[in-house]
């Protein structure tokens, strides 16, 4: 298994944020980490103690300080799985001391500060990548495969919806989802966004509309249940997108929303139209719909990695940096959906069109039969 420079040694990773979150991309790379060429070797967090409860059980992972872990010779890439408002100044850490980044998303707070991470690995000569990775599963990746061989001809047209009674039903502690940087646009908005950029490539500009259907919510569940906490943003956001390859995508996402049969995300063409599975998963069905057929028909799961979990995208990412090419949960694709979304709440206060600044390349398609992001 092949490294940068042609060393055999797998790509080793330092986790930044012991929090519930990591025990899932922990999992995985027990299971995958070998396969993948990667290891990892150290977990830190700002409570020592979660840390140490984070390594616990786990042979050759120690307990460490974040700086500890940007400084470390064993670790080529942070993996940053802290608090949104910290993902930036994590990654700046983790590149001044020479380590490419993955992280959750959003890749920052805001554009800007995304911005200044890009730039700043681009001057360090290291790579940045972030979730989410549900898209080079299965379901995503094979519908991508349809549209890209021609089945459903030009694509036109793509629908996005995500809509619910809101997260405060069964989350303890719902505040933050209703605070800055929260709401439904922001909590699920990059799975499906960042789908629509793979299915159909980047955004050009965006119309928009939001609303908030009050002013506070109550707690529904846990020791807080019944207490009422303020809504500080939108709570059902729409708007369509206008991809630079020409097709329309027309977005909804609510937490206004008590019961809804509306369809995950489609993509409509000149000759059939793609079901795409919910992106929050790595696999679903995935059904087409042609002239010639009698209404929607479900397809093989072809493309796209089959030994998926959260962390799938770091190992996409080592594969990249193993094999000199692009990550396919790249930096770049990141902070485009985080323009996006940000122009999508402009446009809607501004009531007129956005044009979305930075642009992307396409990631590439996961080959057909792919297990693990290998050479």
């Amino acid at each position: 298994m092949g490294h940068e420079g042609g060393s055999t040694r797998p790509t080793r990773v330092g986790i930044v944020g012991a929090g519930a979150i990591s025990g899932q991309y922990l999992d995985y790379f027990a299971e995958h980490g070998p396969a993948a060429g990667v290891l990892v070797t150290a977990i830190a967090d700002l409570d020592p103690a979660r840390a140490a409860r984070a390594v616990d059980g786990r042979p050759g992972v120690r307990a460490a300080t974040p700086d500890e872990v940007y400084a470390a010779d064993d670790v080529d890439i942070v993996l940053n799985l802290t608090i949104p408002a910290a993902h930036a100044p994590v990654a700046l850490a983790a590149i001044a001391g020479g380590k490419h980044v993955y992280g959750e998303k959003p890749i920052a707070a805001t554009s800007a500060e995304a911005r200044q991470v890009l730039a700043a690995a681009a001057a360090a000569g290291v790579r940045v990548g972030a979730a989410p990775d549900t898209v080079l599963g299965r379901g995503t990746q094979t519908a991508r495969a349809l549209i890209d061989a021609g089945r459903i001809g030009q694509p036109l047209a793509a629908t996005a919806f995500f809509a619910c009674a809101g997260h405060e039903r069964w989350h303890p502690d719902p505040d933050f989802y209703y605070q800055p940087g929260g709401g439904p646009l922001f909590d699920m908005g990059p799975y499906y966004l960042t789908a629509l950029v793979h299915l159909l490539g980047p955004v050009e500009s965006v119309v928009g509309a939001a609303s908030r259907s009050g002013a506070e919510r109550v707690v529904g569940s846990g020791p807080r249940a019944g207490e009422r906490f303020p809504v500080e943003v939108a709570t059902h956001v729409t708007g369509v997108l206008r991809h630079r390859g020409g097709a329309l995508s027309t977005v909804l996402m609510s937490f206004d929303v008590i019961g809804n049969e509306l369809p995950r995300i489609e993509v409509h063409g000149t000759a059939g139209s793609v079901s795409v599975p919910d992106p929050n998963y790595f696999e679903g069905p995935v059904r087409l719909a042609t002239h010639d057929s009698d209404g929607w028909r479900e397809v093989p799961l072809s493309h796209g990695y089959a030994a998926a979990g959260r962390g799938l995208g770091l190992a996409d990412l080592a594969r990249a940096l193993r094999t000199d090419c692009q990550a396919r949960a790249d930096g770049a694709v990141a902070l485009h959906v985080l323009e996006v979304m940000e122009a999508l709440l402009g446009a809607a206060e501004d009531d007129r069109a956005r044009p979305v600044a930075s642009d992307c390349a396409r990631p590439p398609l996961v080959p057909e039969s792919a297990r693990v992001a290998v050479d």
